[in-house]
């Protein structure tokens, strides 16, 4: 227990042998042991005038972990949690080919079903859940995936496209997107993005309704729970804000 005693105080900061003793109540010569039995695996860096600082098998450490650790099976908790709390579907998609992948869906509690399955794929300018997996990218990347919806069908007017574009700077800058009825007709949802540890998008996560219980007033009083969920997912990840 010492040992990571002493990787915590370094992580805080602390990285000269007295600072390092004096914090963890220990002699100077017991300090020394513990962080030189460290600095040997690996675990922490020595530098004589820099002192102590985490070493490189902490970080590979963490990208197995991040790599061993499955997204669904880590949000799986959450999401149901956010089901029980609205009473609304939930569910959990990421970027695939262009797309978004339908990964995990837990079941509202209202009168009818979201007509969504896991495997579903669908496009990134309609849905919620596309729109928050692609936040962080560029106006010219959002405008492709806009496009995207004259495929087989008739080019959607400069309007459309103008006033898509300034939804998605909105949503950018609170991080919380919205489906209005653009996927289906009736059916609208609050969603928001998840991050890994090097703080990239990885995932979205988004809350389903019929318009009957998504009214502009409680889409905006979900904003919290869904970010919320979302934070909370992407810590479980490693992300730190």
């Amino acid at each position: 227990m010492r040992a990571l005693d002493v990787l915590e105080a370094i992580a805080g900061g602390t990285a000269d042998l007295a600072a390092l003793s004096a914090k963890l109540g220990t002699t100077r010569t017991t300090t020394h042991r513990l962080a030189s039995a460290l600095v040997d695996r690996r675990y922490l860096n020595f530098a004589p005038r820099g002192g102590y600082s985490l070493g490189p098998k902490l970080l590979e450490l963490g990208f197995q972990a991040q790599r061993n650790m499955p997204l669904r099976q880590v949000a799986h908790a959450h999401l149901v949690r956010l089901a029980e709390r609205t009473q609304d579907t939930v569910q959990l998609g990421i970027l695939d080919d262009g797309v978004v992948l339908y990964l995990d869906k837990v079941p509202g509690q209202r009168r009818f079903e979201i007509r969504s399955t896991i495997g579903d794929r669908h496009p990134v300018w309609s849905t919620g859940l596309g729109k928050a997996l692609v936040l962080d990218m560029s106006e010219a990347e959002w405008k492709s995936f806009f496009d995207m919806a004259s495929a087989g069908g008739a080019r959607p007017s400069a309007k459309a496209r103008q006033q898509w574009l300034e939804r998605m700077r909105s949503y950018a800058q609170v991080g919380v997107t919205f489906d209005l009825e653009e996927s289906a007709p009736e059916l609208r949802c609050v969603a928001a993005p998840i991050r890994d540890a090097s703080g990239v998008i990885v995932a979205a996560l988004s809350v389903s309704s019929i318009a009957q219980y998504m009214q502009p007033e409680r889409m905006q009083a979900l904003t919290h729970d869904v970010r919320a969920t979302s934070i909370a997912i992407s810590r479980a990840l490693g992300w730190q804000s």
